[in-house]
């Protein structure tokens, strides 16, 4: 079969098929009278076999040695190409986010984009200094994407640049609250801390929202986190948390001060009180807890909490006793 006739057959020119022949990879089997190439059944064989190749990513000298070394096996180059081609999608996925990002941002013109470009990359510098800069400015110079401001606030390590990113993330506009709360999906313990911290420095109903549904998460940090924002936001449903942070002594503090806020209002105050001494009912509630949740109860208007204190100033631990007598006089006091 001729030249012209095989090109036509499998698709490969005529010059491709002479580039194969100069490599070596097929030599035609024959000639005719007048000196042109034939190439035989088995000649074309060889090129459909080169081309379901090519078709894999193979070089033309890798084809050639997995075509005439007997030895070849094809499982280490198989390995490579799997890896070569992970890399390869992984650098474009990124330019693709980079790009998508840059148009989100909505250039007027190249001096835009290249701004856009420079905080990009600047966000993802190894000095924390570059880093906090360019959450700074992005609020002042042409916006960065919000996704681009939740992406480096959940990687981020450094408190100095987190709160800087947390501050830009929180003027960037709508789109974060949703972004932060997949984050709170994330296996990782500290990835979702940076998501319920982020999430608490985010102003408006839907950050709200998502701090509510964080309440019943299963990691009682980002429960925690939750509470004391939702908190002071006045918030109730944050309650039954903030209790819990003070019978366990964790931001306790924290936890009372956020109460505190919660008990201006008149009815949220006699939710409180009710569930604080319900608390101090439990026979397992245990000394330093009763004397926290006495200490809570002093900031809590109403008779609710007055009754509580009083019994508690009769406590059997003296500890306790003496806390809510004390509590009991700056109350009376005020």
């Amino acid at each position: 079969m001729l030249i012209g006739e095989v090109a036509r057959r499998s698709g490969v020119s005529a010059r491709m098929l002479r580039h194969y022949e100069l490599l070596g990879l097929v030599r035609p089997s024959g000639r005719t009278g007048s000196g042109y190439r034939e190439y035989s059944g088995e000649d074309i064989r060889r090129i459909f076999h080169i081309e379901s190749l090519r078709s894999l990513g193979l070089s033309l000298r890798e084809i050639g040695r997995a075509l005439d070394d007997p030895s070849f096996t094809p499982s280490a180059l198989v390995g490579d190409l799997i890896r070569q081609t992970r890399e390869r999608i992984a650098a474009e996925t990124e330019l693709l986010t980079r790009l998508r990002r840059i148009d989100a941002a909505d250039p007027a013109g190249w001096e835009d984009v290249l701004q856009v470009v420079a905080l990009l990359q600047a966000l993802g510098s190894k000095s924390a200094d570059a880093r906090q800069r360019a959450a700074l400015s992005s609020v002042d110079e042409v916006p960065v994407p919000v996704e681009a401001l939740v992406e480096a606030v959940l990687s981020e390590t450094e408190p100095n640049v987190a709160g800087a990113l947390r501050w830009a993330l929180a003027r960037s506009g709508d789109g974060g609250p949703a972004l932060l709360a997949e984050g709170l999906g994330s296996p990782v313990a500290a990835v979702r801390e940076r998501a319920v911290q982020s999430l608490a420095e985010m102003p408006g109903g839907e950050a709200t929202a998502q701090l509510r549904h964080a309440l019943a998460h299963t990691d009682v940090v980002v429960r925690r986190y939750a509470a004391l924002a939702l908190g002071t936001r006045g918030v109730a449903d944050a309650v039954p948390t903030l209790i819990d942070m003070i019978v366990e002594g964790k931001n306790d503090t924290d936890a009372a001060d956020a109460l505190n806020v919660l008990a201006n209002d008149t009815a949220t105050a006699g939710q409180i009180a009710t569930k604080l001494v319900d608390r101090l009912a439990h026979d397992t509630t245990e000394a330093p807890a009763r004397g926290r949740l006495a200490q809570a109860l002093a900031v809590v208007p109403g008779t609710t909490a007055s009754r509580a204190l009083v019994e508690l100033s009769h406590d059997e631990d003296r500890a306790v006793a003496l806390t809510a007598a004390y509590l009991l006089q700056l109350r009376d006091a005020r």
